[in-house]
């Protein structure tokens, strides 16, 4: 069930999971630019303020009954998987990240099975990787997934990556594009990644660079929306070329950095938890510390895309929208930087 744009171009039904969240709406106005048909499903309503998919459907990822109606209803070509829990609240449990990030892929998958769905284009992480002392320099896509079990996020991107390549073996009728993404920006976003660029101090672990790769999310959404529209499929890392250091995020914020050993940052944060005074427990030392730096040569070379922004550009580009939106607050304007 496809729509024709002017030219007679074929462009297929895509239903959309999470298509409320940050990527999601912008994967969905990238989608509806090219005349794409979307189909939302989330736990609510779009925000008025953002443009919408053609429908919305309310629905959770991991109530098959609902999945089955929507799927059936709409009969979608191609589903972009976004549904997961990235920045868990401060009530969010284990078992709820689990049964949405893990669970919720399983039941999207089995109604793109049941419903003869062509492709599905998930969005994993570089976390799927694992946070390592010996992680390479530049990571590749052959490379192990070893997502950390004591980080819930990389965990269950390992889980959700295992599960797919039992599929492709399994179900090869069902076309795959996973992308493993690296730091999104963009002129809005805010979570706990860009936090740690907005304090007093930087922190900086002692004899560490913990690099980033920042892509940003037009770039993103670019990918994305050529998965559904292109003919490429297969496993891409999403970031864009080179790596961003604390010392260098330091430099460009014109911030002093708080350099902790590695041992103290971790036993600080197990008495903050234990006292309730933070989430983060000693397991996010690792985090902080072996970063995967995310080599983006096959998305280059095989898919076909050229991030336009580096990830030192994406984060300069981050912090001017920062600075301009700073501006218009001290100047009492309401208008936002475009």
């Amino acid at each position: 069930m496809s729509t024709l744009r002017d030219g007679g171009t074929q462009m297929p039904r895509t239903l959309v999971t999470g298509s409320n969240g940050f990527l999601g709406r912008a994967v969905t106005a990238a989608l509806r630019a090219r005349g794409v048909p979307v189909i939302g499903l989330d736990l609510g309503e779009p925000r008025p303020d953002a443009p919408g998919p053609d429908v919305t459907e309310i629905g959770d990822v991991r109530d098959r009954g609902r999945l089955d109606e929507v799927f059936a209803t709409h009969r979608p070509e191609v589903v972009v998987h976004l549904a997961s829990i990235v920045n868990p609240g401060a009530t969010t449990t284990a078992e709820q990240e689990y049964d949405v990030d893990v669970r919720g892929t399983r039941a999207v998958l089995d109604a793109c099975l049941a419903h003869g769905v062509r492709r599905i284009v998930v969005s994993s992480s570089g976390a799927a990787y694992g946070y390592h002392s010996d992680n390479p320099d530049r990571i590749t896509e052959c490379a192990p997934l070893r997502g950390n079990d004591e980080f819930s996020y990389s965990r269950h991107k390992r889980l959700v990556e295992e599960m797919l390549a039992e599929h492709r073996d399994r179900d090869p009728q069902l076309e795959q594009v996973v992308f493993r993404i690296g730091t999104i920006l963009g002129e809005t976003v805010r979570n706990q990644i860009t936090a740690l660029f907005e304090g007093p101090r930087i922190l900086e672990i002692s004899g560490c660079d913990s690099p980033f790769v920042f892509v940003w999310d037009t770039d993103v959404a670019e990918v994305f929306a050529r998965a559904v529209t292109g003919d490429r499929t297969g496993i891409f890392n999403v970031a864009g070329e080179g790596v961003v250091t604390v010392r260098d995020i330091a430099e460009l914020t014109g911030t002093k950095t708080l350099t902790v050993p590695a041992w103290a940052l971790a036993a600080a944060l197990r008495v903050g938890r234990s006292l309730g005074l933070t989430e983060h427990g000693p397991e996010r030392v690792g985090f902080l510390r072996y970063r995967p730096v995310l080599a983006n040569d096959r998305l280059v070379n095989v898919f076909g895309y050229v991030p336009r922004y580096t990830s030192r550009e994406a984060f300069e580009a981050y912090l001017a929208a920062r600075r301009g939106e700073s501006a218009q607050s001290s100047s009492g304007s309401g208008l936002r930087r475009r």
